[in-house]
């Protein structure tokens, strides 16, 4: 089965048509009524006479509140004036090409995008790979304009600690004018912004080419920042003043708010410059926004920021990537508070109502996006990516904003599905898990409608995906049974082992799986190679002429991810990249499928020993071709005879040298994740979107693709002490209370063999531990015995020993001396 992506809704949906028809003149931030989006313009002489005489009468306006319906049906309006570039197209454009970041344009000259010159492309999904896109780097040089000259900023002295001494005198005589001078006059435009946290510069001059630095240092704020690197702003000024802005008084509060009121209401004229990029990046730091009193405001703020065209949002997103660690992590959490509180608004009667802000939520959303854009441009990343998720949504409709963005995805019509990133991964669980649910149903649906059709009495077998498969040939009987059901796989799966007796109430399901992964992964079957370094699997790059057992392996993986099933699988997370490389199955099958940008870190999670090897080979200092003596060529055993691979044409005849070493690294690693096991991964993407197909994987990363399939690896035992059932025993037994001493106080080591032991795998399920259905049982057997686990059904056997020193040891023993998978 194959699925087009439903292309996303473009990233300005649900926005204003920017600056232009307002509010009346004087009408609060906070007033409730909407007003409609100006008209298309650009189309008749006599309307761009109108719109001149207008002018004067709309400054001090703030851009128009689109009312419930202009929201939905779309933001802005396709016109030749005040066009704004695709905001998605820029996301993705701009996770995908870290390596260019360094390769910009002049930092003298701006991409002004120019909308009627410029081919219109589906709008895509933000964080998912797609096959066309615009960035400014790729534009036609006729896009390109000089930038707009920057306005002459008015010089202000002031430092931090000129500052500091202001804010200690004034606490220290209670007398705040120096301050209160200070916030006012400096949050009363864009332009005073500037002024005071603008970074100084040296002028330095050349004069019959000897530097000659002048002697009295000036402070030049009008010199020019235009560079994606440097932003241009004070950083350290800024926090001290923010700092100290929540202990001053209200009066020196409120003009900070004022003033920043006066610079929204500001009328704009053509594009914005990179004075007003660093007051909006200033403004967003503003710690008085986490005030729900201030959410109006904070709203029109934000409206501004996400109407920006691609080219400043290029700007906003790196210079983002330069805040500290704690104050980009308060932006986030401000950002999805504001979201969190919209929706499920503590004091309704604090906010307009919903229907006259429905562009609240949509702003702040994509300027969020933008934070998650300059979060992925670092590595390590600022941030962990789960924290962008806003566990709020996970009690939104979610199916509902799953459909809107599957039928509506082309659309203005905002949904969060566009921006999975804020999705938590409990929600997506959920998401998948409803789609699985209704695919099962419509299939088991057709089936039956088929079977009436053609007069045949309905069977309750025939609403499920039976397996049967015999113990003693459990991998060809279920390859046979998959293939020769291939159009069942979305069927609920019930699993029978022939002659035995018994009903697969989901213990028959999971053995299954348990039994079948040990066997198709055990060294001896060659399909994959144990890396002891790593403690993971990788594909065998043996060469076969059969490669239906990997498409197997895809399916299993499929099938638990379908059937709720967690695996025990060790594969590195590079595999589950490769997994989303598409995340859509391409209609045409001579497209390349599992094929994606690898690195060396990606080796280092495989093959650490060969990857510290490369890395040495790119820091040594010597010649590498006389000291190496190596070529563009790689060898492989392969049953006993050393097979030799060109990576480049005539590779066997081109040595590494110091100037093509980096070349060389980056060919060898994609030989081997890549090209060498390019017919097995293959075979396995195939297999598994052969039962995962569906549009909920353009919502998931690759690492919660691997969570998703194998649970998470953090353990919380007092989560699964507070969700375990009893049978035989109470909770409050002597021996239930040692056991939970002796577990709460084992190494995390113990600890993950523990659960290994009981339930096949040591990881958790994305649920958390209460979704294990952890039991333990009380087992009338002697004390001498040592515990016993069913895994198939995450139960524990334990006998009531008599003193928690011999429970210690002998569940330290069982869970110590266990095989793969527990006792059973």
């Amino acid at each position: 089965m194959s699925l087009q992506s439903p292309p996303a809704a473009t990233a300005a949906a649900d926005l204003p048509p920017g600056p232009g028809a307002g509010l009346p003149p004087g009408a609060e931030l906070n007033q409730g009524s909407a007003a409609s989006p100006s008209a298309e313009e650009g189309g008749e002489d006599e309307e761009e006479e109108e719109e001149e005489g207008e002018k004067e009468k709309e400054r001090e306006k703030l851009p128009p509140i689109p009312s419930a319906s202009s929201a939905a049906a779309g933001g802005l309006e396709r016109g030749a004036k005040n066009q704004f570039s695709t905001f998605s197209n820029f996301i993705t454009s701009i996770n995908q090409k870290k390596e260019g970041i360094g390769n910009r344009n002049s930092p003298t000259q701006l991409v002004i995008p120019n909308i009627k010159n410029v081919r219109d492309l589906p709008p895509i999904c933000l964080d998912v790979r797609q096959k066309q896109r615009i960035s400014i780097d790729t534009l036609p040089q006729e896009l390109k304009a000089p930038i707009p000259p920057e306005p002459s900023l008015p010089i202000r002295t002031k430092t931090v600690k000129d500052f500091q001494d202001d804010v200690e005198k004034s606490k220290s005589s209670g007398d705040w004018k120096a301050v209160h001078d200070f916030y006012s006059t400096t949050f009363d435009s864009f332009l005073e912004i500037n002024a005071a946290f603008k970074t100084a510069k040296i002028f330095k001059t050349f004069q019959n080419q000897k530097l000659h630095v002048l002697s009295n240092l000036q402070k030049d704020t009008n010199s020019p920042f235009n560079t994606v690197e440097d932003s241009g702003i004070n950083a350290k000024f800024v926090n001290v003043v923010y700092d100290a802005l929540l202990n001053t008084p209200q009066d020196v509060q409120k003009s900070v708010l004022k003033g920043i009121i006066n610079g929204l209401l500001q009328e704009w004229k053509g594009p914005r410059t990179k004075d007003d990029l660093r007051a909006y990046c200033i403004l967003l730091q503003n710690p008085q926004f986490s005030n729900t009193s201030t959410y109006v405001i904070y709203a029109h703020l934000l409206r501004q920021i996400a109407a920006l065209t691609e080219a400043d949002h290029h700007f906003l997103v790196h210079w983002s990537k330069k805040i500290s660690q704690r104050r980009f992590k308060q932006l986030v959490d401000r950002l999805l508070q504001f979201i969190s509180l919209r929706l499920f608004p503590a004091k309704p009667e604090e906010f307009p109502p919903m229907v006259k802000c429905t562009w609240w939520i949509p702003s702040a959303t994509k300027v969020l996006a933008l934070f998650n854009a300059a979060n992925s441009l670092i590595s390590p990343p600022i941030i962990s990516y789960t924290d962008f998720y806003n566990s709020t949504l996970d009690h939104i409709d979610l199916m509902e904003e799953y459909h809107n963005w599957q039928c509506y995805g082309n659309s203005h019509r905002f949904s969060f599905c566009q921006y999975p990133f804020i999705i938590s991964i409990a929600a997506k669980k959920v998401i998948i898990q409803r789609d699985s649910e209704q695919q099962m149903i419509s299939i088991a649906r057709q089936s039956l409608v088929d079977k009436v059709s053609r007069r045949q009495k309905p069977d309750m077998n025939m609403l499920f995906l039976n397996v049967k498969v015999r113990r003693t040939h459990l991998v060809s009987d279920s390859l046979d049974e998959l293939a020769r059901k291939r159009a069942d796989l979305k069927k609920k799966l019930k699993v029978t082992f022939v002659g035995e007796a018994g009903l697969d109430m989901g213990g028959l399901t999971k053995e299954w799986f348990l039994l079948l992964i040990r066997q198709i992964f055990h060294p001896d079957y060659g399909m994959f190679t144990y890396h002891k370094d790593s403690h993971c699997h990788w594909f065998s790059s043996f060469k076969c002429d059969n490669y239906s057992e990997f498409r197997l392996v895809g399916a299993l993986m499929g099938l638990a991810v379908y059937n709720s099933i967690t695996l025990d699988i060790r594969f590195p997370p590079c595999c589950y990249k490769k997994l989303l490389s598409p995340p859509i199955v391409p209609c045409d099958h001579n497209t390349l499928v599992g094929i994606c940008d690898v690195t060396l870190d990606d080796l280092f999670q495989i093959m650490p020993e060969l990857a510290h090897g490369l890395s040495e080979l790119l820091s040594y200092e010597g010649n590498v071709e006389e000291d190496f003596y190596s070529t563009f060529q790689v060898f492989q055993e392969e049953f006993g005879v050393i097979k030799s691979y060109n990576l480049k044409p005539n590779g066997d005849k081109i040595p590494v040298t110091n100037q093509n070493r980096k070349e060389y690294v980056q060919l060898y690693i994609d030989f081997l994740l890549n090209k060498s096991i390019y017919k097995q991964f293959a075979a396995f993407y195939y297999g598994f979107h052969s039962v995962c197909a569906s549009y909920a994987l353009l919502l998931l990363r690759p690492e919660e693709v691997e969570i998703l399939v194998c649970g998470s690896p953090e353990l919380d035992m007092s989560a699964l002490q507070r969700s375990t059932q009893y049978e035989g025993y109470q909770k409050t037994d002597l021996t239930i209370r040692y056991f939970w001493d002796v577990v709460l106080g084992f190494s995390l080591d113990l600890q993950k063999k523990l659960l290994h032991f009981a339930t096949g795998s040591d990881r958790v399920p994305v649920g958390g531990m209460a979704d294990l259905n952890f039991k333990i049982s009380k087992s009338e057997t002697s004390t001498n015995w040592l515990p016993v686990a069913h895994t198939c059904f995450n139960q524990l056997c334990l006998p009531p020993y008599k003193n928690k020193k011999e429970l210690k040891q002998k569940l330290i023993i069982g869970i110590s001396n266990a095989e793969g998978f527990g006792l059973e």
